[in-house]
């Protein structure tokens, strides 16, 4: 009797980054496909001197740099190597899928991601793409013509790409992000909070936003009047300034955070939030049921941020504050929001109907179903 047919282990190719909201979607894929096939292969491919080649080697996994970079406003000499850099990057993708050999390609976006899954789709390799924002990237619009799956976040997407090739699935996020149950207790301990009084927590991510901080640093006294709880994520370059106008005020109930590491804990104690509009924000906002008020960056490209924002609001899911109003109305709308119990009632219903569940999953098996082909 013949021998059955081995089957082999899949190779997967990953490319994409720039930011926190590629990189760990990216993350999360790659996990949830390693679950369902333990012997697969990854290979992520990312930009030069961009945050997925720490990121992603945290994660466990090997990556790649092209040396590929965006166009720079205003920056006319940093612009002149640009076609260089972007036919050297072709060619090393060419060569890295040849050397490789996967068996299907994923990009979610960002620099890299246009040069190897071009290159994958030239050399027959199936492809997927997955779209975090309401409004696509330039990148995954030019890919979708030739690509045979895209998993995206939002309804309504057959404006931009192919109805036939979408499947709505939401953005993958860090689990152990949106697991609340039993952390609120913790959380309260953690950033040493009083459960009976109002918490507002107002992240603007790693590197911070300086609209919203300045309208946070703006609204200070008039929370503290208000007997308002605040953990305040500043990001890096504002922290100094935010800390000396707390202590100038003697705002212990305000708690002042560079970065933080336990975002869990701090949804957990949160009874409103104040985040930017980025895609994984946006996502995680859904499951774990807060109600937001949102600042879209308003240097985002194709300002997606506000039609991420959108999105939520159109649905009375969400407020949306322009960061030119933060300093004026930022203080007024949290107090009146964290005074009206049936308002908050009503944006946490309308946002968990946003939330999707197992959405890594549900794209790993596209993966794997395009990798089996």
């Amino acid at each position: 009797m013949p021998n059955a047919p081995e089957h082999r282990s899949l190779r997967v190719m990953v490319s994409g980054g720039g930011t926190g909201g590629h990189i760990f979607p990216a993350i999360a894929i790659a996990n949830a496909v390693s679950e369902r096939e333990a012997s697969a292969e990854f290979l992520f491919v990312g930009a030069l001197g961009k945050m997925e080649m720490e990121k992603v080697p945290a994660a466990g996994y090997r990556i790649v740099g092209l040396p590929i970079r965006g166009f720079q406003r205003g920056k006319v000499m940093k612009n002149l190597g640009l076609p260089w850099r972007l036919l050297r990057s072709m060619i090393m993708a060419r060569g890295l899928v040849r050397d490789f050999k996967p068996n299907v390609a994923v990009g979610v976006g960002g620099y890299a991601s246009g040069p190897l899954l071009a290159a994958a789709q030239r050399m027959g390799v199936p492809t997927l793409i997955q779209e975090q924002n309401s409004y696509p990237g330039r990148t995954n619009v030019l890919l979708a013509k030739r690509v045979d799956r895209i998993c995206v976040a939002y309804a309504g997407m057959e404006k931009y790409f192919p109805k036939e090739k979408i499947l709505l699935t939401g953005n993958p996020v860090r689990q152990d992000v949106v697991r609340l149950s039993g952390k609120r207790p913790r959380g309260l301990e953690h950033f040493g909070l009083d459960g009976e009084r109002p918490i507002l927590f107002v992240t603007g991510g790693s590197l911070g936003a300086r609209g919203v901080n300045i309208g946070v640093e703006a609204a200070l006294s008039k929370w503290k009047a208000s007997g308002v709880q605040v953990i305040w994520q500043t990001g890096s370059p504002y922290f100094r300034q935010a800390e000396a106008a707390v202590q100038t005020l003697a705002y212990g109930d305000c708690k002042v955070h560079e970065f933080i590491t336990r975002m869990d804990l701090a949804y957990a104690c949160a009874d409103l939030v104040v985040a930017r509009a980025g895609a994984i924000s946006v996502s995680e906002l859904s499951l774990v049921k807060k109600p937001a008020i949102l600042v879209p960056l308003p240097t985002a490209a194709e300002d997606h941020q506000t039609h991420n924002a959108r999105a939520l609001t159109d649905r009375g899911a969400a407020i949306l504050l322009r960061d030119e109003e933060t300093t004026e109305k930022l203080g007024s709308i949290v107090i009146e929001l964290l005074g009206d119990k049936e308002a908050m009632d009503r944006l946490s219903r309308a946002i968990a109907q946003m939330g999707t569940n197992n959405a890594a999953e549900a794209i790993a098996s596209e993966v794997i179903r395009l990798g089996r082909r």
